[in-house]
């Protein structure tokens, strides 16, 4: 039926069409970026905890350690974006500079990309432990563990190379605000939307799914191994490398798969179906965050080693705290006992 009035002239094709808004979901973004702050607070922390253990108590003297080293540093490098980023989120304003902009979004995407290559270079390190224990000293070594850590810092630079040209600072005239985002400027023959997807599904192949790949294939062949053997003491170093390994890909991969989504949805027509994937981006985002916030617990709840050596820094520290809690010797031996590069005593 035509919408008409009475003089008989047609209307219809002057109604207006209501923009879609992000307003709700962003205001959920601000409202959750104030956890950054805490995550960035105890990450630190904890982060710093585990460095001063792995430096005093271990001496970088395993291949284990020296990987978990890298993996810790990897992810205080990623939490060094999250107060800018907080920030950024609550004003719906970049007031830190063009400058700063670039060095924010490579620092975050350095932190990520290094974190997930150490992971399954961890994983990868066990399953040639547990596996190949009679080449374990001629493979596994202190100069396989540098040469495999320069691999990943360099990787995972190059492909922050990306992020480090694209992204810009600019100043919109509609909305009176600077925004810190994913901007041509000066590539002019750049297809801006096929950079950002196809730099989106790189991120999503080499650095999700082949490591995904990678530890899947590694953990199922170490499982059937220690379960075969019995190595029961084998069994609780490779015990804290899943579960790491496990946390991170239940933080990662719902934040991952939003994320797809929400890149490839030019198709979405109804605005209550864009704002729930907005809220869902939110979210995921929040919880993918977290686990660099909450890992370095895991650390310290897993491993014994690891526990002892922390009860023996507090009852240092704070010598009243003696009478409560049970300390080793053995962390104390630590420190006056010199290993080979090839003991295999891990955290």
């Amino acid at each position: 039926m035509e919408n008409t009035t009475d003089s008989g002239y047609d209307y219809s094709q002057y109604i207006v069409v209501e923009q879609c808004t992000r307003d709700n979901d962003n205001k959920l973004g601000a409202l959750l970026s104030i956890l950054y702050y805490f995550m960035f607070a105890f990450s630190v922390i904890c982060n710093g905890i585990v460095l001063v253990i792995i430096r005093r108590f271990e001496q970088l003297t395993t291949v284990t350690n020296i990987l978990l080293l890298n993996l810790v540093m990897s992810s205080l490098i990623f939490m060094i974006s999250l107060p800018f980023m907080a920030v950024y989120m609550q004003l719906s304003n970049w007031i830190f500079g063009e400058v700063m902009c670039k060095i924010v979004s490579t620092v975050y995407y350095l932190g990520f990309y290094s974190s997930v290559l150490f992971l399954a270079l961890l994983t990868f390190d066990r399953y040639l432990a547990i596996l190949y224990p009679l080449n374990d000293s001629q493979v596994r070594n202190r100069k396989y563990a540098g040469i495999s850590c320069t691999v990943v810092w360099l990787v995972s630079g190059l492909a922050c190379i990306r992020p480090m040209i694209i992204y810009s600072s600019f100043f919109s005239s509609i909305d009176s605000k600077t925004f810190c985002e994913e901007y041509p400027r000066n590539l002019t023959y750049v297809d801006m939307d096929k950079l950002r997807k196809s730099g989106f599904y790189l991120q999503l192949s080499v650095f999700l799914i082949f490591p995904l790949i990678v530890i899947l294939y590694c953990y199922s062949r170490i499982a059937i191994t220690v379960m075969s053997s019995r190595i029961v003491s084998k069994f609780k170093t490779v015990r804290l490398i899943f579960i790491i390994v496990l946390l991170f890909f239940m933080c990662w991969t719902p934040f991952n798969v939003v994320h797809l989504m929400n890149m490839n949805n030019d198709d979405v027509s109804d605005c209550d179906d864009e704002q729930k994937l907005g809220y869902a981006l939110q979210i995921t985002r929040t919880i993918a965050y977290f686990y660099f916030c909450i890992s370095p617990v895991f650390y310290t709840f897993v491993g014994k080693k690891f526990q002892n050596h922390f009860r023996h820094l507090l009852v240092k520290h704070f010598p009243k705290l003696k009478r409560h809690m049970s300390v080793s010797q053995n962390s104390r031996s630590y420190m006056n006992t010199k290993t080979t590069p090839n003991d295999n005593r891990d955290i």
